[in-house]
């Protein structure tokens, strides 16, 4: 008999020590099923909030990716195109800005020409071609990125365009035929600071931006 009654209070204990854990939501369970239709037509569906008011989340002001004079254009960007993200373009302008470097210090015009424009990839051409005659070649690195910061965006028609500042230390040296060093040197970087602009068909299937502008900082 006391088998019994000790087995039913252990049952009880249990069986509240499951409700304490199961009674509770943790944010990880299955949605709960749908309520009746008349109690579900007094839910209201959340608007996405105007671009005006649009959080941090989204054009990530406080973390420097946009200087104050780009802000706006960012947010007309964000408008007209709402799957942007800044700080996943500004990534992706730091690999391009790497990458367009680097093909025209190689004279790879074949990946230049996959990311310009055509009047930006004819002004490297052109100085490829400078180069080339001269029998010079350039031996170049990128050694950091200090700052890359969105200073002008905006929307015209169906183009958008984004200009960025680009801080960044390269050490360069050319070389002539023979390996020769005709000039500068691979211990000493050299800061450059440059506004490169880009530029998209927001209604073109393609998502990648070209480079359309090239320009030395002031």
């Amino acid at each position: 008999m006391y088998v019994i009654v000790i087995l039913a209070m252990i049952a009880g204990f249990l069986a509240l020590r499951l409700y304490s854990v199961l009674g509770k939501r943790t944010g990880h369970e299955q949605e709960p099923a749908l309520r009746p239709a008349e109690e579900r037509a007094k839910v209201t569906i959340v608007q996405p909030r105007p671009v005006p008011e649009m959080a941090g989340d989204s054009v990530r002001l406080s973390d420097g990716l946009i200087a104050p004079g780009g802000e706006a254009g960012v947010r007309a960007l964000i408008a007209a195109d709402r799957s942007f993200d800044v700080p996943q373009f500004v990534e992706g302008a730091k690999a391009a800005y790497k990458m367009v470097l680097e093909a025209f210090w190689r004279g790879d015009r074949q990946e230049l020409e996959w990311l310009c424009d055509a009047d930006v990839l004819a002004s490297f051409e052109e100085a490829i071609a400078a180069r080339e005659a001269e029998g010079h070649v350039l031996d170049n690195r990128l050694v950091r990125m200090e700052k890359v910061q969105i200073v002008d965006a905006g929307v015209t028609g169906r183009m958008a365009e984004i200009s960025l500042r680009f801080e960044a230390d390269i050490a360069a040296v050319t070389r002539d035929r023979d390996g020769n060093v005709v000039a500068g040197s691979l211990t000493d970087a050299v800061g450059t600071n440059d506004i490169w602009t880009f530029t998209r068909d927001l209604r073109s299937t393609d998502p990648n931006w070209k480079l359309s502008e090239t320009d030395e900082a002031a």
